[in-house]
């Protein structure tokens, strides 16, 4: 008979004629005895047997364990860990590592067979790009400093990976209209779009017979959601125009040439004969601005709440509407301003002229920042696209132009219209509208961030009226005509933007959403003194005006706070801080401060002469050579 196995001896019988237990098919493969399995939610448990106090697994039970100290026992553990963690990195680093290269096993057996996260192109990247990580010299800068912008660069360049990678999940896609095999898309009618899209798409054209107070200004909110109407006889309506709910009307029994809708729909401005007004959505008069009069043209600056107007003498009056008071008030001496637009991109006023010029305008600089000569007549119409790229201009010679506005202001298209284009617009997706008299030109261009091509129109359409206003609806395919007889919804395929962001500009809001995104964009409100021609400036530093900052404080204090302080030997025991053994210390030093200035100044003065030598190589080369039969004589010195 076999001996029963004694209690606590870690011993097992393994039971006669009893079958293995089957392997499933998410369990690894078994090396004989010993198995190894691969899932760790199946893997045995450990044998069950008794521990005694302080015995090491590891060992075998009849060796003796030395007894260690707490201290040395903390040591140990330190520096296994060090260990581990020293493998781990060398195993991470290996180029060829197997874990690299097998596919990770799930419960269910099915393997990954793209590991790791998904590869980005390059180009998907820079689209989501906000500027270049550029950083000053070490020297004006401290430490510091200097590590937040890096932290800030890393940071936004992990940003624009992440947008390029969600990028998959925008599900809307912009469509254009095409033809059928030489059919020219500027003959398709209004009618036969209609025709054929669906029903919602069909309810957004639609027109206005407002006869009686035209011709009439228009005006979208930023989400697209609200239209505001301002007739020349007085008539001012904002609604919606998606659902045609009414939100208020009235008459102000006084000329409105322009009108704008503020940060949100609830505020609304009205450049009245007289003065401007501000409304809101229940059309109750909130402010009058005394200060802004005979207002020709309106445009608001969201990112910064300012109110840029325009008046008929000729001042341009930034008023910032967050706190009611006028920022700047410019005067371009050029008589009267009835044509105005901003550069979307940088918040750059753009004035045109009678004398055929464009001037640029921000509210710190009381000259204009650019002066554009366009046309040989005056400047009928502006328009600048949403990327700050190009800009459109028509004027009194019946001819539009598209310029570069990256620097060189170089006119890169042109072509004459028979009547001249009165007013101009560009969409989100870079179409270009155009109107002359009753007619509207729509031209596109080869593809996104491209210029239009005005060799022939994308799209064409007669109004019942001469056209006084132009907008394209942002993130819809919509453009808003007013004309003397009232407004007209034209549907244009491909203009808006589908995929829009619904913590900027959300056109489903609700009215608490609303209140806080108001309190955000407040909070977050540009200073006007920020405006420039390139917004990418302000992530550098000007060096000039921190060095004079830093002169003018020496002479204030009269002492360089920032100043290395004079060496200071640390007192030192045992007789070794005498007076001689301190002296010793201070001149070694200042010696090796002295080598350090002596050996920069023998740097730069090598610099200089090897500088001196290259200019008379230079020289020696300008110089013409003489002729092989004219020699130099002996006699040459005497000559006078």
């Amino acid at each position: 008979m076999e001996a029963a196995p004694k209690p606590g001896s870690g011993a097992r019988v393994k039971a006669q004629g009893k079958k293995q237990k089957p392997r499933r098919y998410w369990e690894g493969e078994t090396d004989g005895a010993n198995p190894l399995p691969s899932n760790p939610f199946t893997a045995p448990a450990p044998p069950r047997g008794t521990k005694r106090k302080g015995e090491d697994p590891s060992q075998p039970r009849g060796t003796k364990v030395l007894k260690r100290s707490k201290q040395n026992q903390k040591h140990l553990r330190s520096k296994q860990n060090q260990n581990q963690k020293h493998l781990r990195l060398k195993k991470d680093l290996r180029p060829n590592h197997k874990q690299e290269l097998r596919p990770s096993r799930t419960l269910s057996g099915a393997q990954d067979p793209f590991p790791g996260p998904a590869p980005v192109s390059e180009n998907a990247v820079n689209k989501f790009r906000r500027g270049s990580s550029k950083f000053v010299k070490k020297h004006p800068l401290k430490f510091a400093a200097e590590h937040k912008l890096k932290a800030a660069a890393d940071e936004e360049e992990e940003t624009s990976v992440r947008a390029a990678r969600a990028e998959l999940l925008l599900s809307e896609e912009p469509g254009f209209l095409e033809g059928e095999d030489g059919e020219d898309t500027a003959t398709i009618c209004q009618s036969d779009i209609v025709e054929a899209v669906d029903i919602a798409s069909a309810a957004k054209h639609f027109d206005l017979n407002l006869y009686q107070f035209g011709p009439y200004r228009l005006n979208y909110s930023r989400t697209g959601r609200h239209l505001a109407l301002g007739g020349r006889r007085g008539h001012v309506a904002t609604f919606d125009w998606i659902t045609k709910k009414l939100m208020c009307e009235i008459n102000v029994m006084e000329a409105v040439r322009d009108i704008r809708f503020l940060h949100s729909e609830t505020l609304f401005a009205v450049a009245q004969k007289r003065w401007l007004h501000v409304y809101d959505n229940q059309g109750i008069e909130l402010h009058c601005v005394r200060r802004c009069d005979r207002i020709t043209r309106l445009e608001f600056l969201p990112f910064h709440f300012l109110l840029a107007t325009a008046s008929e003498t000729g001042f341009l009056t930034y008023l910032d509407v967050s706190v009611g008071k006028i920022v700047a008030s410019l005067t371009a001496r050029a008589g009267r301003l009835d044509v105005m637009t901003q550069n979307p991109h940088n918040a750059v006023i753009h004035l045109g002229h009678s004398n055929g010029t464009v001037s640029l305008w921000c509210p710190a600089m009381k000259e204009p920042l650019v002066k554009i000569l366009c046309h040989r007549g005056g400047v009928r119409a502006i328009a600048v696209d949403s990327s700050g790229t190009y800009m459109a201009t028509s004027g009194l010679d019946h001819q539009v132009k598209i310029f570069d506005l990256r620097g060189k202001y170089q006119p890169l298209t042109s072509r004459a219209l028979p009547q001249g284009a009165g007013h101009l617009a560009f969409s989100q997706r870079g179409l270009l509208a155009g109107c002359m008299g009753d007619v509207v030109n729509i031209w596109k261009g080869q593809g996104q961030g491209s210029f239009p091509s005005l060799d022939q129109p994308y799209l064409t359409h007669r109004l019942p009226g001469h056209v006084h206003g132009l907008q394209f609806c942002p993130f819809e395919d919509v453009l808003g005509a007013g004309h003397s007889r009232g407004f007209t919804s034209i549907l244009v395929p491909g203009a808006g933007e589908p995929n829009f962001d619904g913590l900027e500009s959300n056109p489903y809001r609700s009215r608490k959403q609303r209140q806080e995104w108001e309190v955000k964009a407040l909070m977050e409100k540009i200073p006007a003194e920020l405006i420039d021609l390139d917004p990418r400036n302000l992530g550098e530093i000007d060096v000039i005006s921190l060095e004079q900052k830093k002169k003018e404080q020496i002479e204030r204090l009269g002492f360089d706070p920032e100043a290395k302080a004079p060496f200071q030997p640390k007192q030192k025991k045992k007789g070794r801080s005498s007076t001689a053994n301190l002296v010793k210390r201070k001149t070694k030093v200042k010696d090796q401060e002295h080598r350090e200035k002596v050996r920069q100044s023998l740097q730069q003065h090598q610099e200089q002469k090897l500088q001196e030598q290259q200019q008379k190589k230079k020289k020696k080369k300008l110089k013409t050579p003489q002729s092989p039969g004219s020699r130099p004589s002996a006699l040459d010195r005497f000559k006078r």
